[in-house]
């Protein structure tokens, strides 16, 4: 029994040493200039102008895929 309490209150030693250890220090400073803010806006550009393509091919895709199951269900009716 005596060990159980001694593990334990070593655990507890353990876990309020290591919590103190987690916390954050202060507020993080955001120094990043008018650089920095339109190079992250060319990226989502490039992103964005990525995204629509692949969008339009994506559509094309289901759109014929749904149009060849049509067309199979016609041939089988004639």
């Amino acid at each position: 029994m005596k060990s159980i309490a001694k593990l334990a209150a070593a655990m507890v030693i353990l876990a309020g040493s290591a919590t103190s250890a987690l916390a954050a220090t202060g507020i993080r400073e955001d120094n990043s200039g008018i650089v920095v803010w339109a190079f992250l806006g060319l990226c989502g550009l490039i992103v964005m102008a990525q995204l629509v393509p692949a969008i339009l091919v994506l559509f094309g895709i289901v759109k014929g895929v749904a149009s060849e199951k049509q067309e199979l269900a016609e041939e089988k009716v004639q």
